[in-house]
């Protein structure tokens, strides 16, 4: 399942090139975006998952998530397939 709308497909734009997405990305740190790159494109992904594709250490992962959640750009949820782990998706 993936959070990215394509432009034209349902009449929204993807994250990044909405403009009030973009500002309030715009102060988070370098780790921040790229999250939110990650997510925009491949959501939802436990932390571990946003680990090994942005190739930062789990800690940088869990503060950027936590900048990004502070901005209210970023949800989670108990991922369906291992209740014990969360899921990371940006909000619509």
């Amino acid at each position: 399942m993936s959070t990215r709308t394509d432009e034209g497909a349902s009449g929204e734009q993807a994250f990044f090139e909405d403009s009030d997405f973009r500002e309030q990305l715009r102060e988070l740190p370098p780790s921040a975006k790229l999250v939110a790159k990650i997510l925009e494109s491949d959501a939802p992904l436990s932390q571990g998952d946003l680990a090994d594709q942005s190739l930062l250490p789990d800690r940088t992962v869990r503060y950027a998530l936590s900048r990004l959640d502070e901005v209210d750009l970023v949800d989670s949820r108990y991922s369906f397939h291992d209740a014990r782990k969360q899921v990371y998706f940006l909000r619509q």
